[in-house]
């Protein structure tokens, strides 16, 4: 059996891990709204039409704030056929997926499911084949109180406070030529400037998020940002980064997701610092990753413009949730940049919640280890040492053994740990510098059949199993973590 040590120090911070990082994202695409979070005649859904069962599930994995409308949706999309009644709203041809969206959910109704399931709204303005103009006009209609012909619209569509929407984000994957309305660096950024400078004329306390690299492949990454980034550094609060990750290759190239997800990270920061350097700046740029997740890129052909059709749903077994699991890790081993992020998507679509039209809601393996991060990853990230041996990729070497250990805000400590290795590991886990502590939970989801899924006749397939947690003793405990494995450790 491997033997590999794993040493944290309390006094060795990478820094804080925001709740933000643990959110989400839903876009018009599929179904990840009709008939996921939204499905008037649902047998549980409430007078707005909102789907109750999904909810307490959103909820249970905690998630704080929601990016929406889009997404590639967005660069195509008018608000305003998103508001007012809905028997006047327009039916429209959706270019970026091929749909046909009703408008019956819109801002107003984003805005009121997030005001009852206590969830932070992040809206994107269309820069695509919006304007600056929009993009200000819907600041306006959101944030401003009242008074004027877009506040006073609000207020007429039943909201009479403002939302105060504080996230921004200034279009979305504007590098990609899939994207509507495709700019250049030089020329997105001159875009984005001008509509965040009329975003901000409007409410002057919102935050805003620039558009990044839309992945790692793209041949203009990282230029890209560092054009954008000069045209923007004073203005942005954030810049974006998306990234999916595919497995279509080999396992271990898989595997090494997370590996891929840091060095990803890494060059963003540089780019960063390049400019803030340039620019003599004390500015430090935050990165909001609010794009991503495992994706196989499976598409069922479909008629176009069909009304929610089913698409882009993966069902992820455990293979994925192992996979997914590290880059958890990723992200909170670069907590001192990464300020926020969003697992696209939340329900249906590449998704950790998958629904029934009509009928349950259930968990997909994924959803345990965003849920237990996201309740027991958030507090101060602490520098690791890991002498796991390592294996082969495509992206270089990475080790056998992903890690994070978190100092919890009360003083408790998680440990989240992923074996790749397809042989149990003996781990010794050194955090002596918190003095006496008990291991109170271990929780391992992991399994004989790598290819298991969860569905709606066995929905409790793939879900953690409780283990006895190895003593703590004189600051070290000895862990065995079984082959192929995510899990977490809990220690009080």
């Amino acid at each position: 059996m491997e033997k590999i040590k794993i040493f944290a120090d309390k006094n060795l911070s990478i820094g804080v891990v925001e709740d933000k990082v643990f959110g989400s994202f839903l876009e018009h695409l599929g179904r990840a709204v009709y008939t996921g979070i939204y499905e008037p005649g649902h047998p549980g859904a409430d007078k707005n039409g909102f789907r109750s069962d999904t909810a307490a599930l959103i909820k249970e994995l905690n998630v704080p704030v929601i990016r929406y409308p889009g997404g590639n949706f967005v660069s195509g999309y008018n608000w305003r056929d998103g508001v007012g009644p809905k028997n006047l709203r327009p039916r429209r041809l959706d270019l970026a997926w091929r749909t046909t969206e009703t408008n019956q959910f819109g801002t107003d109704e984003f805005m009121k499911w997030c005001g009852l399931y206590g969830i932070e709204p992040m809206m994107a303005v269309n820069l695509g084949t919006g304007s600056i103009a929009e993009a200000q006009a819907l600041t306006e209609y959101c944030n401003f109180p009242a008074g004027t012909q877009l506040s006073d619209m609000r207020i007429a569509n039943g909201a009479q406070k403002p939302y105060g929407v504080k996230y921004w984000c200034l279009g979305n994957e504007m590098d990609g030529p899939w994207q509507m309305g495709h700019l250049s660096a030089e020329d997105y950024a001159k875009k984005a400037l001008e509509a965040a400078k009329l975003m901000r004329l409007t409410d002057e306390s919102i935050e805003l998020i620039a558009c990044g690299s839309s992945n790692i492949d793209m041949p203009t990454y990282p230029d890209w940002d560092r054009t954008v980034l000069e045209y923007l550094y004073d203005d942005a609060d954030y810049i974006s980064m998306h990234q999916y990750y595919y497995g279509n290759g080999s396992d271990a190239d898989f595997f090494a997701s997370y590996k891929r997800m840091d060095d990803f990270i890494r060059t963003i920061k540089a780019a960063c610092d390049l400019v803030r350097a340039k620019r003599r700046s004390s500015k430090l740029m935050k990165i909001s990753f609010d794009e991503w997740n495992v994706w196989y890129q499976k598409r069922v052909k479909l008629k176009d413009w069909e009304e929610a059709p089913e698409i882009l749903e993966d069902i992820y077994s455990l293979k994925d949730a192992l996979v997914f699991g590290g880059l958890l890790n990723t992200l909170i081993n670069n907590c001192d940049r990464v300020k926020m992020a969003a697992l696209a998507q939340l329900v249906n679509v590449i998704a950790p919640i998958f629904t029934a039209k009509g009928g349950a809601a259930i968990r997909q393996t994924i959803f345990y280890p965003f849920k237990l991060a996201s309740l027991y990853g958030r507090g101060r990230a602490l520098t690791t040492i890991n002498t796991s041996p390592c294996f082969d990729s495509s992206y270089g070497q990475a080790k056998f053994l992903s890690e994070s250990v978190v100092e919890n805000r009360d003083g408790s400590v998680s440990v989240f740990c992923v074996n790749y290795s397809e042989k149990p590991v003996q781990a010794e886990i050194e955090l002596r510098s918190f003095g006496a502590l008990k291991a109170t939970e271990h929780k391992v989801l992991s399994g004989s059949d790598l290819d298991a899924v969860n569905t709606f006749a066995h929905p409790d397939a793939v879900k953690p199993a409780d283990i006895e947690p190895a003593a703590f003793k004189d600051g070290v405990m000895h862990v065995k973590f079984p082959a192929m494995s995510w899990n977490m450790i809990r220690l009080q």
